[in-house]
C-alpha cells in the first residue's frame, strides 16, 4: 500500500475513534502542504478550531483575514459573536466574506460570547459560528466541540490580542492555529507584493504542528504558497512546532 494511502487510512481510523469528521465534511485551503496534516484534508465542519494573532495589531488583523478567507469558502451566512463591535467588516471582503453575509452578535463579555455561540451553533445550515474571546475553559471547549458536531457547524474561538507567552489550557479543539504578519516578497520597485503570513499549526488532533509562509489570502478566500517554496528540498521546511 503506498504512504499516502496508509496516512489517508489511518487518518481515517483516528477520526472515527475520536468522532471526528466521522459525518462533516472538510474544507480544504487547496494547499497540499496544509490539506495533507489535516483531518480530513482540510478544515473540519462540525468541529471546533481555534485562531489567535498576538497582541500586535498587525497579528491580529492577519489573523481575522485568516479565519474570513476560510468562512468565505464555505455556504451560509456567518454568525460572528463578539464582546463589543469593533470589526470592521467591509474589510472581510478583501478575503472573499461580502458583509451581507456576516450576522454580529454583540453579547458583551466572554461568558455571553460563549453563551451565544453554543446557541448559534445548534442551528445546521448556516457556514460557521466566531467567538471571539480573550480565554476559555476547557469545559467551555467541550461543550462548543459537541453542539459543533451536532449540527455540522464549524466553530471557531478566535482569541484577539493573545499573548504567545500565554499558557493555553487544555482544549477539545481540532486544530489551533496561530497567525503572525510576514514580509511580503521584493519585487525591486518602489511597490509591495502580495501580503504574506507566517502560519503555525500549533495543534491538530492525530497530527503533528507545523509552520509555513503563505500568501495572503485573495478575493475568494484562498491562500498560497510563495512560488519560491513551492518545490523547495525537504531539508528546508519550517520548523515545527512542539504542541
Amino acid at each position: 500500500m503506498r504512504q499516502s494511502n496508509v496516512l489517508e487510512d489511518l487518518r481515517a481510523r483516528i477520526a472515527q475513534i475520536e468522532g471526528v469528521g466521522v459525518r462533516h465534511a472538510a474544507i480544504p485551503f487547496g494547499v497540499d502542504d496544509l490539506d495533507q496534516l489535516l483531518p480530513g484534508a482540510g478544515i473540519a465542519t462540525g468541529a471546533l478550531h481555534e485562531i489567535a494573532g498576538s497582541p500586535d495589531l498587525a497579528d491580529d488583523a492577519c489573523a481575522t483575514v485568516f479565519l474570513a478567507g476560510i468562512l468565505a469558502r464555505i455556504d451560509g451566512p456567518v454568525l460572528w459573536c463578539l464582546r463589543w463591535r469593533d470589526l470592521f467588516a467591509p474589510a472581510l471582503h478583501l478575503a472573499g466574506l461580502h458583509p451581507d453575509r456576516v450576522i454580529h452578535v454583540e453579547a458583551g463579555s466572554d461568558a455571553n460570547v460563549l453563551l451565544a455561540m453554543e446557541e448559534c451553533l445548534r442551528h445546521p445550515g448556516i457556514a460557521g459560528v466566531v467567538g471571539e474571546v480573550a480565554k476559555y475553559s476547557t469545559t467551555a471547549s467541550k461543550r462548543l466541540q459537541l453542539a459543533a458536531e451536532s449540527s455540522g457547524v464549524a466553530a471557531f474561538v478566535f482569541r484577539r490580542a493573545s499573548k504567545l507567552e500565554q499558557v493555553a489550557e487544555g482544549t477539545a479543539a481540532v486544530t489551533r492555529w496561530r497567525i503572525f504578519a510576514a514580509p511580503s516578497e521584493d519585487l525591486g520597485i518602489p511597490s509591495l507584493g502580495r501580503s504574506r503570513w507566517r502560519v503555525e499549526l500549533e495543534r491538530v488532533r492525530g497530527g503533528n504542528p507545523h509552520s509555513w509562509i503563505v500568501e495572503a489570502c485573495d478575493a475568494t478566500g484562498r491562500i498560497a504558497l510563495p512560488a519560491a517554496l513551492v518545490d523547495r528540498p525537504a531539508a528546508a521546511e519550517d520548523r515545527k512546532f512542539v504542541a
